[in-house]
């Protein structure tokens, strides 16, 4: 198609020279010391042309030949400059290779050809990149002194370039990555504080400032830091939640009187106190704190129902049931009636409803969701033991000594039993 064009812009052109200056009968006439000289219009035409294509290409021709130096060392830069980027990448596939002695040593080959090349060495980005990467190798390898240099470097050389500084922020990522696994939960924490409000806010950094936080003990920032990772969809749901609940019964156990268990209750969120397993946790904490009370309030909405629940969750209410019924109000009985028959279903809050009924001296019905209890296989050895104690205790208060005695036996045997 290129061609075609041509040969009709060559037509057309030949044409119009042959239309215009076919019949042109001009004379030029070139006086030059008394020498007179007479050529044709079309000839001087041609001629001038000529002479300009000739004096540009002379000028291109030395043109080139004075840029020749230049151009030569653009060559070499270009080719130092590919040398650089092909070792960069090559440590990169070690790395990802598990070869870091070898990777290590090819980052320093990128660093030194930029080194040695005046005109690369402007770019910090390839120079700080090159030095996280010696950096990572060398923590695989476990030379901390080395690898913390090349950290540094890096964080310095960072800071030159243009912003937004993705180098310096990956660099302050992979510092404190190297401090968690080296156990030192507070300079990462200082690494991460160094990091801007946006760059801090994403799952990298919120992973790594969850898992420093869980090394220095301070289960309510990790707390938090765990709901902002769920929000952004850092864990699986399941995942989620089983960590959220694990991190609030951390907090609450922290708690070292009643006042503080019920600040920590305050400043954890709506969905952790509506969790039946957080509920039970800080109830238990609560009653050995000695406010049963405080702790039965706390259980009241989620006993409501209790039945309903899934066994896990029974299990943990029925067990901080136990833990706090010092001092039981009258107000428990309807909620013990309305659990009666699913606790002779389920031996855990069998236990439960037994010891609060015989708690209120309801010895008939205690007895008989005790004996279900203690009788249950599927009851472990400590709470059987818990409830032939029980059975034997109401024995003794109504002078039957022979069984309370057969109680007590029942209870050795089953605390030795498992």
């Amino acid at each position: 198609m290129r061609s075609i064009v041509w040969l009709l812009v060559v037509s057309i052109v030949a044409v119009v020279a042959a239309t215009a200056l076919g019949s042109n009968d001009g004379l030029v006439t070139i006086y030059w010391l008394g020498w007179r000289t007479d050529v044709s219009l079309n000839f001087f035409l041609l001629l001038l042309l000529g002479t300009c294509l000739a004096a540009y290409s002379l000028i291109r021709g030395l043109d080139g030949l004075l840029r020749l130096p230049e151009r030569a060392r653009l060559w070499r830069t270009g080719q130092r400059d590919r040398a650089a980027q092909g070792a960069l990448r090559e440590a990169l596939a070690l790395y990802l290779a598990g070869r870091y002695s070898r990777s290590h040593r090819e980052a320093q080959r990128a660093v030194a050809i930029q080194a040695d090349t005046p005109d690369l060495s402007p770019d910090a980005e390839f120079t700080a990149l090159a030095h996280l990467l010696s950096a990572a190798s060398l923590h695989r390898l476990q030379d901390r002194t080395r690898r913390d240099d090349h950290l540094q470097r890096a964080l310095e050389i960072g800071q030159l370039t243009r912003k937004p500084r993705a180098t310096e922020e990956g660099a302050r990522l992979l510092s404190a990555e190297c401090a968690i696994e080296d156990r030192d939960a507070r300079r990462a924490l200082r690494e991460l504080a160094e990091l801007p409000p946006g760059v801090a806010r994403r799952t990298q950094a919120l992973r790594l400032r969850l898992s420093a936080t869980r090394l220095t003990h301070q289960p309510m920032e990790a707390l938090r830091t765990a709901r902002l990772l769920a929000k952004h969809q850092g864990f699986t749901p399941i995942a989620a939640e089983g960590l959220l609940r694990t991190l609030a019964c951390e907090a609450l156990n922290t708690a070292r009187d009643a006042d503080q268990l019920r600040q920590l209750w305050q400043q954890l969120d709506a969905h952790d106190r509506a969790d039946p397993l957080v509920v039970a946790r800080a109830a238990i904490r609560m009653g050995d704190l000695g406010e049963t009370a405080e702790a039965r309030q706390w259980l009241a909405p989620m006993w409501d129902g209790i039945e309903q629940r899934d066994l896990e969750a029974c299990n943990a209410l029925a067990h901080a049931l136990r833990r706090c019924l010092t001092g039981l109000e009258a107000d428990w009985l309807p909620r013990l009636d309305r659990v009666s028959a699913a606790a002779l279903r389920n031996p855990a809050l069998g236990l439960s409803v037994g010891l609060a009924l015989a708690e209120r001296q309801l010895w008939g019905k205690a007895r008989t969701l005790l004996l279900s209890a203690a009788n249950d296989a599927q009851l472990d050895g400590p709470s059987r033991r818990q409830a032939w104690a029980a059975l034997a205790q109401l024995a003794e208060q109504e002078q039957r000594n022979e069984e309370a005695a057969r109680y007590w036996r029942a209870a050795a045997l089953a605390d030795s039993k498992f």
